[in-house]
């Protein structure tokens, strides 16, 4: 079965331009230019979502919120803008990737292929890591503590299931970029930072511990 495409952006030739090429791929897609007719989509249960950000009534930052209450697939966000703040603020509200306009739809195609890659390996696993009580379950995405789940973005769970998976070892803050966003991303590795103080603060507030060390000049790492 083909994976499912939800193009959202209020250019109708950019949604038909995006669409004619994904389907060329094999995918089936949905096309919306408002973010209204982007929420009535979700019932189809898109596997993947491109967003622009810049749309008149609802932006993209909005709707990918509203987005992220009825499903976690990746969201993609097409943008023109390339500051470092805009980049953070997107992954706040839950996005995946940022790809730059003006873009080319071959490496639009090739990053839809690596996230929904990256997306179904997540969900075929099975295994549960521990840490003191904390439970992290892969195969659900969910970590708990005493039963009660702590919610984190799809990202925040990534860097936690990667830091837990190598306990104790040091990591920088451009490898662990490398590795959750991959070597061709736009961004740069200071989402990082930002992402580590969000899971603190999470975990600080149900659990009252302290599970990710800063190593000051060398990066971070998860306290076994």
């Amino acid at each position: 079965m083909a994976y499912k495409i939800l193009i959202v952006d209020d250019e109708e030739m950019m949604t038909e331009l995006i669409s004619d090429h994904l389907r060329d791929c094999g995918y089936e897609t949905l096309a919306a230019n408002s973010g209204s007719q982007a929420l009535s989509f979700l019932k189809r249960q898109p596997d993947l979502i491109i967003l622009d950000i810049n749309m008149p009534g609802m932006d993209g930052l909005e709707l990918c919120r509203s987005i992220r209450e009825h499903i976690p697939c990746p969201i993609l966000f097409l943008t023109a803008r390339v500051t470092e703040q805009d980049k953070i603020n997107g992954l706040q509200y839950g996005g995946d990737d940022y790809i730059t306009k003006p873009f080319s739809l071959n490496e639009l195609s090739a990053r839809v292929a690596a996230h929904l890659r990256r997306d179904e390996r997540n969900r075929s696993r099975s295994s549960v890591l521990t840490s003191g009580e904390l439970i992290v379950d892969l195969s659900q995405r969910i970590v708990s503590w005493h039963g009660e789940e702590i919610p984190f973005s799809r990202k925040e769970f990534d860097l936690i299931e990667f830091l837990m998976t190598n306990g104790g070892q040091v990591f920088d803050r451009e490898h662990i970029y490398e590795v959750l966003w991959g070597y061709d991303a736009e961004g740069d590795s200071s989402v990082i930072k930002e992402h580590v103080r969000k899971i603190r603060a999470k975990l600080r507030e149900i659990t009252g511990h302290e599970y990710i060390e800063t190593v000051w000049g060398v990066g971070y790492k998860w306290n076994r």
